[in-house]
């Protein structure tokens, strides 16, 4: 059965039951979307000394080194997902798109990270270069501060030690399998 409804307000309970079906039914294409944003992060440099992809991969490395849990882990590969759209908002973006599947620490940590991240280089732009100060009493602060100050900032390096993607993807897979917040 396929809903034959063009207006939500006239459509039937049935329908909504295939609908959902489906949904969860297809659920493993998001993972598979997740990959293919990453992937063309690598188009994508703006001036940094290497692509977006291998940054992220970078940053997924060191969280994963470090012993990061998969979820932190998946979020620091998945942190700047957002740039494959829009730059200017890329940390909001890869944060809502990780929403239903990593705690809400990760969530927050990911949508402003760019603000901890402006410790290290907003004076370039005459920013300020507290404003992750604004969140100091937030549970979720010296996470952020960590992915900031111990993995994302330094991971720009073309001859860093880095994982390849197919390294993360069974823990892509596993985190985006299914809404869990």
């Amino acid at each position: 059965m396929t809903a034959t409804f063009t207006r939500m307000d006239q459509s039937t309970a049935e329908e909504w039951a295939v609908i959902g079906a489906e949904t969860t039914r297809n659920q493993g294409r998001v993972a598979d979307r997740i990959l293919m944003l990453l992937e063309s992060l690598s188009d994508i440099t703006d001036g940094f000394a290497t692509d977006q992809l291998t940054h992220c991969l970078q940053t997924a490395t060191l969280a994963e080194r470090a012993g990061a849990d998969a979820e932190v882990i998946v979020a620091s590969l998945c942190h700047d997902i957002g740039k494959a759209i829009s730059v200017p908002n890329h940390g909001a973006i890869a944060a809502e798109m990780l929403k239903p599947y990593v705690r809400p620490d990760v969530f927050h940590t990911i949508k402003n990270h760019q603000d901890f991240q402006g410790r290290h280089y907003y004076h370039h732009f005459g920013m300020r270069t507290d404003l992750r100060e604004q969140f100091r009493d937030e549970s979720w602060f010296a996470l952020c501060e960590q992915f900031t100050d111990e993995w994302d900032q330094i991971a720009f390096d073309p001859a860093g030690d880095t994982e390849p993607l197919a390294h993360f993807e069974p823990l892509v897979r596993e985190v985006f399998a299914r809404p869990r917040y």
